[in-house]
Formats: C-alpha cells, sequence, structure tokens
C-alpha cells in the first residue's frame, strides 16, 4: 500500500469517536433531543396562544402533510449536502414536475400518468444536475442555479402562467379524509417511507458510506476505489427522485399544478438540513435531525399563520434559527479540532 493509499484509509475512518459514521454518534443524538425539546416547546406555545385551533386535529393533520412534501425534498437534499454539494434546483424541479405532470395530455393517462410524469420529470432534471457537476466539474451551486432558471422559465412557458386543475379522481381522492389510514393522511406516510429508506440507505449501506466518505474527503476516497463522479452523479438523481415524489405529493394536496410550486422549497430544504446536524461543508448527514428540522419550521410557520403574525417576522425568526445552527456547527468544528 503506498503512502496516498494509507493516508486516504486514515481519512475515511469513522470520526465520530464511537465507532461509527458520523451521524449516529452520540453528539447527533443531543442535537436531535434539543430539537425535539425545541418541537415540545413550539407545540406548547401553540397549544397555549391558539389552543382551540392549533390543538385541532385537523390542523396537526394539516401541519404533518405540509411538512411531509417539504420533509421528502429534504431528504434528498440531506444527501446531497452530506457529499459536500448544494441543489439550489429543488423548488424549481418541484414545479417543473407537478406542471408536467398535470397538463390534459399527461392526464389522459390517469393516476398512473401523472405519478410517473412527476417521477420521470424531477429525475431527469436530477440526471442533467449530476451530469454537470459529476463530469462536466461545474461548481455545484452554478450548476444548480442554472437549473432553476432553467427548469422555472420551462414550468412558466408549459402553464402559461396559468393554474392547471387535475380531474383526475383517484389522485384527488388521496387528499380526502376519508382515505386516511387511522386518521393518518396517505402523505404522511409517504414521508414516512421516504425517511426510513433515507435512513437505512445514509446509515446502512455502501452507498450511505461512500456519500460521507465523499464530503469528508473527495481525493481521500477516490484513492480509496470510491468513483467519486460516479457518486455524485447518483445523489443529484436521488435528490431529482425526490423532488419528483413532492411535486405528486403537491398536486395531491393542492389538486393543481403551477408553475410556482415549490417557490423557496431550496432554502427550506437546506435550513432544515442544517439545523438538524447536516454539515454545509459535507462529511456529516443526518436525516433524522433533517426530518425533525422541517418540523420544526412548518410547527413554526402554522403558529404565526394561527396568530396572525406577518411572514416577514416570520422570515426572520427562521433566519435566526439558520444562524445559530451554523454558529452551533462551527464551534463543534473547532471543539473537534482543538
Amino acid at each position: 500500500m503506498t503512502q496516498s493509499e494509507a493516508q486516504a484509509q486514515t481519512d475515511l475512518k469513522p470520526r465520530d469517536g464511537k465507532g461509527g459514521w458520523p451521524g449516529t454518534g452520540l453528539q447527533l443524538d443531543v442535537r436531535n433531543l434539543s430539537l425535539l425539546g425545541v418541537l415540545a416547546v413550539l407545540i406548547a406555545v401553540g397549544g397555549i396562544t391558539k389552543p382551540d385551533q392549533f390543538l385541532d386535529i385537523g390542523n396537526l393533520q394539516l401541519v404533518l402533510t405540509q411538512a411531509s412534501i417539504i420533509g421528502v425534498v429534504t431528504v434528498g437534499m440531506t444527501f446531497v449536502i452530506t457529499s459536500g454539494g448544494i441543489d439550489l434546483s429543488v423548488g424549481a424541479i418541484v414545479a417543473l414536475a407537478s406542471v408536467w405532470a398535470t397538463t390534459v395530455a399527461t392526464q389522459e393517462y390517469g393516476f398512473a400518468g401523472i405519478l410517473f410524469t412527476a417521477i420521470l420529470v424531477g429525475t431527469a432534471c436530477g440526471l442533467v444536475n449530476g451530469v454537470l457537476v459529476a463530469y462536466g466539474k461545474l461548481v455545484p451551486f452554478i450548476a444548480t442555479l442554472a437549473m432553476l432558471a432553467s427548469a422555472r422559465g420551462l414550468a412558466l412557458q408549459i402553464t402559461e402562467g396559468r393554474t392547471q386543475i387535475v380531474t383526475v379522481k383517484p389522485v384527488l381522492d388521496l387528499g380526502v379524509p376519508d382515505a386516511y389510514v387511522l386518521g393518518i393522511p396517505p402523505l404522511v406516510l409517504v414521508f414516512a417511507l421516504v425517511t426510513l429508506l433515507g435512513w437505512l440507505i445514509l446509515n446502512r449501506t455502501t452507498f450511505g458510506r461512500r456519500t460521507v466518505a465523499v464530503g469528508g474527503n473527495a481525493e481521500a476516497a477516490r484513492l480509496a476505489g470510491i468513483d467519486v463522479r460516479r457518486q455524485r452523479l447518483y445523489l443529484y438523481l436521488l435528490s431529482g427522485l425526490c423532488c419528483g415524489i413532492a411535486a405528486f405529493m403537491l398536486v395531491v394536496l393542492s389538486g393543481s399544478g403551477q408553475n410556482t410550486n415549490g417557490n423557496m422549497y431550496e432554502l427550506d430544504a437546506i435550513a432544515a438540513a442544517i439545523i438538524g446536524g447536516t454539515l454545509l461543508t459535507g462529511g456529516r448527514g443526518t436525516v433524522v435531525g433533517s426530518v425533525l428540522g422541517v418540523l420544526v419550521f412548518t410547527t413554526i410557520t402554522n403558529i404565526f399563520a394561527l396568530n396572525n403574525l406577518q411572514s416577514d417576522v416570520q422570515q426572520i425568526a427562521k433566519g435566526a434559527i439558520i444562524v445559530a445552527a451554523v454558529l452551533v456547527q462551527r464551534r463543534d468544528a473547532s471543539e473537534r479540532s482543538s
């Protein structure tokens, strides 16, 4: 073994000090417990300020349903950020997939046609992002920014600025209370399944270990035998797939396709992943933390809406949470390096 390969093996060793890969150690468990505490405080605040409305079963179902859509996007984003990348196009991809899936021609193929189109469009956009980043050697920020502009423009061109109403009854039926399973909306069940699969892939598979390795040290990962370019391609494909699933869920929830769908999803997904404990610089990711981050943000939004507080105050609160999370990450990084 050469000196470079030996160093690569050293760089690829687990760094959480507990014998596991980053994202499964005690430190992130503490972070997740902290997020659960924040969520509990928010629930208490909502229960005190608007007890009849906030604690209503219908409102809680709505919060979970809204969290489910951005949550699926966030699971894909967590993988990308863990690998040291970024995806600014997720919101635009959701918009494009939703409007493409709700055109009159697509709806003629019924439920299967809408679902297949949404997933296909999302995955195709992820493929383009992956090829540009992995093989075109474009900076992820630039590549996904270009996709953001292109996807938004194409979505506007398809809809011509109009809302496309869904007329396929089986799709609409998924959003009605009669479709709930033991009081749980089907979209929440989809979110739970995506979360479980995401956790298993990141923490219990070779693919997940390679993702962490590429984010921690891409050169060391390459010397250890990992095809870094192919791994990055797969990750953007995964992000696009999640966007396609989220687009179909949004179509079910809203009963329409609009070019404005998914607005600001990219920022919400990135923010949720960061406050959940995923390092923006890569090398550490946690699906559970990202999901808790989504629930925190969605609950904040709901509380602000019920209390008729202005959206600008809500954005300021979110911004403060993001800054605090980044400062905590920097402190953790400095403690590990000292």
